[in-house]
């Protein structure tokens, strides 16, 4: 790739062997068969939605724009700069005895540490293309998610913690400071939990307001959850209001992420990248469509310009509506690239939006982390 070319095109990373977690089916993401339902559905983290990813990026008009490498399986000395000794133990011998219920909805079946295992060296491999100068964009399209994974457990689908690990490996590199920027329509708690004691991380969510559920994710995602010691004001959760919508993402992000990631100066950006913020997915309420993303994308990529040189890394996390995510995708990864139109229409976009709750939220949150965020005091 030549040197002037790297801001024009993604480096998308990506193994088929993580189509090897197999989630079961039941009742949504329970994998429970109550014995009165003829049809069960698959759980929603499931492979098919990912081969759509996969295949709207190797098919779809944006394809030109991409150049594809082959993920690879993490090292488990690899897993430790995020995850403790006995929490990887935990994992192997769940895989050693044939799988394990590590907590809700949460399954590790035969295959699944194999996924795992790509999932975060893939993640690792993408972080590590960018740190050697071989390209400016790249994107870690990766399952099993891992946003959720905390150092010590499992939650929310998640087993390891593949954004984490890439942010630990650039510290460990030589950066500097680094932002996280989670537009799943969960709580990256995972991700906040490894940091929350760094000031050379500022971890930002933008999240339903669903707050904790249960032992596994003990997190609210609430703006009072600002770190600890010298981590304190560098984890910003914006939970936001059922619907927020395209608008209001757009207001969120330009009143709220972008002042914070101009005062941090980091010399590196991640974009988690969740698609169950979308007006269909059946696992999140935000109503987001294919113009939303597209506009976080362009909104983040401005970012990177300005302040990382250009340097993005985007790991996938959720979007469980087999068809629309990978539509959504297609619309960051467009953003990402500063497209002066839109490649593909969005024939689903049917209702119009109302910001004003978005708002009255965003500006409250606004006036919350100017009165206890230390480095945004004045900002």
């Amino acid at each position: 790739m030549a040197a002037d070319d790297s801001g024009n095109r993604i480096d998308v990373f990506w193994h088929e062997g993580m189509l090897g977690h197999d989630t079961g089916t039941g009742v949504f993401d329970t994998g429970v068969d109550p014995g009165f339902l003829d049809v069960l559905e698959k759980h929603p983290e499931n492979a098919e939605r990912v081969k759509n990813m996969v295949s709207i990026l190797k098919r779809g008009p944006i394809s030109p724009c991409i150049d594809w490498h082959l993920g690879r399986p993490a090292q488990v000395a690899e897993l430790l700069s995020f995850h403790t000794q006995e929490y990887i133990n935990e994992l192997i011998e769940a895989d050693r005895v044939g799988g394990k219920i590590l907590c809700e909805s949460t399954f590790l079946n035969p295959g699944s540490w194999s996924a795992a295992l790509l999932a975060a060296g893939t993640a690792l491999s993408s972080m590590k293309h960018i740190l050697d100068g071989n390209g400016k964009l790249a994107y870690a399209l990766v399952r099993p998610p891992g946003h959720h994974a905390q150092p010590t457990q499992a939650d929310g689908y998640c087993f390891l913690n593949n954004a984490g690990l890439a942010v630990q490996l650039a510290l460990d590199s030589g950066c500097r400071k680094l932002v996280v920027i989670d537009i799943d329509v969960h709580y990256g708690n995972g991700t906040a939990e490894g940091f929350y004691r760094s000031n050379k991380v500022l971890t930002v969510s933008l999240h339903m307001n669903h707050g904790s559920w249960g032992p596994s994710h003990p997190q609210n995602g609430s703006v009072d959850e600002l770190g600890e010691g010298e981590g304190f004001g560098y984890n910003l959760n914006i939970p936001l209001p059922n619907g927020t919508g395209d608008e209001g993402y757009a207001y969120a992000m330009n009143k709220l992420v972008v002042p914070a990631v101009n005062e941090f100066q980091p010399d590196m950006i991640l974009l988690v990248v969740g698609l169950d913020s979308s007006a269909f997915d059946p696992n999140g309420r935000q109503c987001l469509t294919m113009r939303g993303y597209r506009k976080l994308g362009q909104i983040v990529r401005k970012l990177a310009d300005r302040h990382s040189g250009g340097r993005l890394l985007i790991v996938q996390e959720g979007g469980y509506q087999i068809t629309y995510s990978a539509y959504c995708l297609h619309a960051t990864l467009e953003g990402v690239l500063s497209l002066p139109q839109p490649l593909l229409s969005d024939d689903l976009t049917c209702y119009p939006e109302d910001k004003a709750l978005a708002v009255k939220v965003v500006d409250s949150i606004k006036k919350y982390q100017a009165d206890n965020v230390p480095f945004l005091k004045g900002a």
